[in-house]
C-alpha cells in the first residue's frame, strides 16, 4: 500500500474515533448493535454527563475485581476534563514514580495475588535482597500504593486496587 493511501486510511480511522466510533454510513443494524455493545461504558458516560460534554467531556474509570485471594473490589471514579486540566498534576508525580520500577510493579502484583509479607516476597526470584525489598515496599507505601497491615503484612488499599490495575492497562497488553 502506498504511503498516501496508508495516511488516508489512518486519517479516516482517526476521524471515526474522534466522532465517537460511529459505524460507517450504510452500516447494518447489527454493526451498530455490535459497536454499542463494545462501547457500553462510553455510551453510559455520555448519557449521564451531558453537561460535562458541553464543558469538554469527562473521564471515567471503573472496575469490578475479584483477586486470586477471593477479595472483591468495586470502584468507579470520574472527573470532567476541565477539572483535570485545571488541577495540579505535579502532586501525582510520586505515585507515578513509585510505579516506575520493575521490582515495585512485581511486588504490587504479588501482593495482589496474596503474597503479603516481606519474607514471602523475598522468596521470589529477581526481587533483590530483603533490604532492597523493604526499600521498595516503603517507596510504594509512601506513594499510597501499599499500606502496612500489621505483623509485617502489606496490602494494596481498597481504593487503590482498581486504579492500580487501570495504570497497568495504560501501556497495553
Amino acid at each position: 500500500m502506498e504511503l498516501e493511501e496508508r495516511v488516508a486510511a489512518l486519517e479516516r480511522r482517526l476521524a471515526e474515533l474522534e466522532a465517537g466510533a460511529r459505524p460507517p454510513t450504510g452500516a447494518s443494524a447489527r454493526d451498530e448493535d455490535a459497536l454499542a455493545e463494545r462501547f457500553w461504558a462510553l455510551r453510559g458516560l455520555k448519557e449521564r454527563q451531558d453537561e460535562a460534554a458541553d464543558e469538554g467531556g469527562a473521564v471515567l474509570y471503573t472496575g469490578a475485581v475479584r483477586l486470586p485471594t477471593d477479595e472483591r473490589y468495586e470502584w468507579q471514579y470520574g472527573q470532567t476534563v476541565e477539572a483535570l486540566l485545571e488541577g495540579d498534576w505535579s502532586s501525582r508525580a510520586d505515585a507515578f514514580a513509585a510505579l516506575g520500577h520493575p521490582v515495585r510493579l512485581r511486588l504490587l502484583r504479588e501482593v495482589l495475588a496474596g503474597r503479603r509479607t516481606a519474607a514471602e516476597l523475598a522468596e521470589l526470584p529477581e526481587t533483590g535482597t530483603t533490604g532492597q525489598i523493604y526499600h521498595h515496599l516503603r517507596q510504594l507505601a509512601a506513594a499510597g500504593w501499599l499500606t502496612a497491615a500489621g505483623r509485617g503484612r502489606w496490602t494494596v488499599p481498597p481504593q487503590r486496587v482498581v486504579p492500580l490495575l487501570v495504570a497497568v492497562t495504560l501501556t497495553g497488553p
